[in-house]
């Protein structure tokens, strides 16, 4: 059976990296990718509102079992990169990023490194057992309103009133040897959640 990965990434400011990772996924047997749309496709949905947007991913995330965050310059700071985390770990995907900005771009450049996204968003459980998500903002913790409530129930002993980053596995697309690795990546991502 095919193993089916949503990519996330910044559309405009690496579709081009992206496309190196997503290429070099879907040109081995039996994987599909999932979260990829050309610019100009991405822009018009866009313009629908952020709903059309919202039920897009929604859509690409069906039948996904892993979530693949390409991490860029600015990765960290998307407002849908953000919400892909965390609709992916709401769904119980398995989480893997991949800093890629040693790759170079079309013109042969490559990028400065960004942010791990994954510190930037987080689940807040109450003393009650309550969870919601939360983003780091402007310097603080704030409700994650693109999709407050989280659906998943949390164990007991979390129930502290704290914060909890999604930190999950992070590598180096060039250090790492992405190209030969991503598969075996992928599948401990997905082992991690028990697919």
């Amino acid at each position: 059976m095919a193993r089916k990965v949503f990519f996330s990434f910044h559309y405009e400011r690496d579709v081009w990296r992206a496309n190196v990772v997503r290429n070099s996924w879907v040109t081995k047997p039996d994987r599909e990718a999932a979260g990829f749309i050309d610019a100009a496709e991405f822009e018009k949905i866009q313009r629908q509102g952020h709903l059309a947007v919202k039920r897009w991913i929604n859509s690409q995330l069906e039948g996904t079992s892993v979530t693949v965050v390409l991490i860029g310059a600015e990765t960290y700071m998307r407002r849908w990169v953000r919400y892909e985390i965390i609709k992916s770990f709401d769904k119980g995907n398995g989480l893997l990023g991949i800093y890629i900005h040693k790759i170079k771009n079309k013109d042969g450049n490559t990028d400065s490194k960004g942010e791990n996204p994954f510190e930037y968003v987080g689940v807040y459980i109450g003393k009650d057992g309550e969870a919601e998500y939360r983003e780091f903002k402007n310097g603080k913790w704030v409700r994650f309103e693109d999709c407050p409530k989280c659906s998943s129930k949390s164990d007991r002993k979390y129930w502290t009133g704290k914060i909890y980053t999604f930190k999950h596995m992070t590598y180096d697309w060039i250090d790492n040897d992405g190209y030969n690795n991503i598969g075996s990546c992928v599948e401990e991502a997905a082992k991690q959640v028990g697919g």
